[in-house]
C-alpha cells in the first residue's frame, strides 16, 4: 500500500503551510460563490400541492412550520421501490434540525412513495427529520426529480412570503454530495474517498464510487 512520504516535522509543517494558503484561497472563493447565491432572483410557486405525512395532509406552505425558509431533500425512495442509499448516506449527514430553526429554517424529506411505507423506514433509521410523501401530486415531477427516465436527487431551496412560497436554488448530484459531511470528512484523509476518480497517489486505496455506499447496519 503506497502510505504518505515520512518526513521531519519541520518539513511537514511546511508542506502543511503551502496547503493552508490555497485551502483559504479555495474558502474565499466558496464564500464569493454564496454571495452570488444569495443575489440570485427565485419563481414563485403557483400550484397547490398537497402532501401526506405521519400527522395527515400537508400544503407546500405547511412544510415551512411557521418558518420563513424552507430546504427540501427528495429523497429517491418511489412506490414499490428501495430507499435509495446515497441518499440516506446524505440524510444521515444532516443532523438535528435545531441549528437550522435558530435561523428561521426548516428542513424535510419529501418522496413519492407513500406514508405506510416512508414511515417504516424513517423509524429504522432514528431520523428526526420531517419526510412527507408527494404520492398523487405533481411535485416530484414540477421540481425535475421524476422524469420519463426515472427518478433522481436533488436539494431545493424555498422561501416563504406569508402565504406566498418562491423557489430560490435547487442543486444535484455533487452538489448535494459537498453538503455531506462524510464526503467532507473523507476528503481531510490522506486515502480521502477511495474512489477511482480521485486523483491519489499510486497505491492507495480505491474502489468504484456509489458501490461502497451501503445503509448503517449493512456493511461488513
Amino acid at each position: 500500500m503506497g502510505l504518505p512520504q515520512v518526513v521531519s516535522p519541520a518539513e511537514w509543517q511546511a508542506e502543511l503551510d503551502k496547503l493552508r494558503v490555497q485551502e483559504k484561497e479555495a474558502t474565499r472563493a466558496r464564500d464569493a460563490l454564496a454571495a452570488e447565491r444569495r443575489r440570485l432572483p427565485m419563481v414563485e410557486i403557483e400550484k397547490d400541492y398537497v402532501f401526506d405525512s405521519a400527522d395527515g395532509k400537508a400544503s407546500l406552505v405547511d412544510l415551512f412550520e411557521g418558518r420563513r425558509q424552507l430546504i427540501v431533500y427528495h429523497f429517491m425512495f418511489a412506490p414499490g421501490g428501495s430507499p435509495c442509499g446515497g441518499c440516506s448516506m446524505f440524510v444521515s449527514n444532516t443532523g438535528h434540525p435545531a441549528h437550522l430553526h435558530a435561523r428561521d429554517t426548516s428542513f424535510a424529506l419529501v418522496s413519492r412513495n407513500t406514508v405506510g411505507e416512508i414511515e417504516p423506514f424513517r423509524r429504522r433509521m432514528g431520523w428526526r427529520q420531517a419526510w412527507y410523501s408527494s404520492a398523487g401530486s405533481d411535485f416530484n415531477r414540477d421540481m425535475g426529480v421524476t422524469t420519463d427516465e426515472g427518478e433522481s436527487f436533488r436539494l431545493s431551496v424555498f422561501l416563504r412570503d406569508g402565504d406566498r412560497v418562491f423557489r430560490t436554488y435547487h442543486t444535484d448530484g455533487r452538489g448535494v454530495e459537498a453538503l455531506g459531511s462524510n464526503w467532507t470528512f473523507l476528503d481531510l484523509t490522506p486515502f480521502g474517498r477511495q474512489e477511482t476518480w480521485e486523483d491519489t497517489p499510486e497505491g492507495r486505496p480505491q474502489t468504484a464510487p456509489y458501490e461502497w455506499w451501503r445503509l448503517p447496519g449493512e456493511y461488513a
